[in-house]
């Protein structure tokens, strides 16, 4: 694929996603195509299964239709308020631990190992320092109750690293690319002729976009004070707008679309309202523009070192925005206190669900393990009526999943 074009493609769809969220449900939550996606898109669909992009295109846009459809009736929000309290507090905290690991590693704080799959990264290296000059505005700022404590140490951490060298200013103004190379070149006649395994594919897109939307609206939502009586006003809204934002997505040239848990740190940083999520969308388009500065405060410092006998990985680290995510984790870390720990039907499936997110990298394993468990622990105690239909119904697909699909 062309990378220009699945450049504008991302940030189109990021766009028009965080500003229907915050014109439609008022929410300071932004939305973008995921990381995670992406790679399955690239690595399993397109590299394993052999699917060429057009087609994966295509299932990303069924998946964004069956979306947009379920919306619509109300389905998603209905999930959203079928979770347990518990799980909706372990959701957030888990998604605060998520970010600070991602942090840590952007920063050079941790790395990869042989042994013990972490370890403490080199504290030696210029990234490090970075961060950590970031990361010392932000909590002193914070401390002393400051406005702007995250914008001013990524200020900090972009000074730094303009003056280490590692994130030179090579211009301001840069006309965007074209997208042409990727828009409207889903292949869905061809996607239809792969037989049915294709279902399997637009299940996998759905379910990932679903549960990673549902996890961030619900995790974020309760950083922000959204929650009420432990349901999410207007969820449906948001949801409806990621849905329609993943069928342009596949339209246009790029993964599903989902809400960012990033939309945290708007929410350390005040962000209470829909102005947050507009605000970001706009800035997203106008970064089309303003590409070389975009490039500049997102530098990337490619880093490699040797685990076990001899295996050598190169890891990129993003030290400028590292330390903004192991503060916003900081915050949403506290929704812990939110969760039943005298009653272990409600306290394990919260600790698999916070834990798990960070331990597999991903929102939608962790609320996976937390609905197995949470109707499995139910139904073994005799308390099988406290599981909504919907959990169950989830935890039930969930396990099918782990038994016929690899994750």
């Amino acid at each position: 694929m062309d990378r220009g074009a699945v450049l504008v493609a991302t940030s189109l769809t990021a766009a028009l996603c965080s500003v229907l969220i915050g014109l439609l449900a008022n929410y300071p939550i932004a939305g973008a195509p995921g990381m995670g996606h992406n790679a399955f898109f690239a690595f399993t669909v397109c590299g394993v299964l052999g699917y060429s992009w057009q087609q994966a295109l295509a299932a990303v846009f069924l998946s964004g239709v069956l979306f947009t459809a379920l919306a619509a009736v109300g389905f998603r929000a209905a999930i959203v308020d079928a979770m347990p309290t518990s799980l909706k507090q372990a959701i957030a905290a888990g998604i605060g631990l998520l970010i600070t690991l991602l942090g840590l590693e952007w920063g050079g704080i941790v790395q990869a190992s042989g042994a013990t799959l972490l370890q403490l990264g080199d504290l030696r290296r210029p990234a490090v320092a970075v961060s950590g000059v970031g990361f010392l505005v932000m909590a002193v700022l914070t401390a002393r109750r400051a406005r702007g404590a995250i914008l001013f140490g990524l200020v900090g951490a972009l000074a730094t690293a303009w003056w280490l060298g590692l994130a030179p200013i090579e211009g301001i103004v840069q006309l965007p690319p074209s997208l042409a190379p990727t828009a409207f070149h889903m292949d869905l006649a061809g996607l239809a002729q792969r037989g049915p395994g294709v279902l399997a594919i637009v299940f996998v897109f759905f379910l990932t976009d679903l549960f990673d939307t549902v996890g961030t609206l619900v995790g974020v939502g309760a950083q922000a004070g959204l929650l009420r009586a432990g349901r999410l006003p207007r969820a449906e809204r948001a949801l409806l707008a990621d849905a329609v934002s993943t069928a342009l997505a596949g339209v246009l040239g790029t993964s599903t679309v989902t809400a960012y848990v990033e939309s945290a740190a708007g929410v350390a940083a005040g962000g209470r309202t829909g102005l947050t999520a507009v605000t970001t969308g706009l800035l997203m388009l106008s970064g089309l523009f303003l590409l070389p500065i975009v490039q500049t405060v997102s530098a990337s410092v490619p880093v490699a070192w040797e685990i076990g006998t001899g295996t050598r990985l190169t890891f990129v680290q993003y030290p400028i925005v590292a330390p903004a995510l192991v503060l916003v984790g900081t915050f949403m870390l506290s929704a812990v206190r939110e969760i039943v720990w005298d009653d272990p039907t409600e306290a394990i499936p919260a600790f698999l669900t916070l834990v798990l997110m960070p331990a597999t990298f991903s929102i939608t394993e962790g609320i996976a393990f937390g609905f197995i468990a949470y109707a499995g622990l139910k139904l073994a105690t005799g308390r099988a009526r406290e599981v909504h239909w919907i959990v169950a119904v989830f935890a039930t697909l969930f396990l099918l999943r782990y038994a016929f699909f690899r994750p």
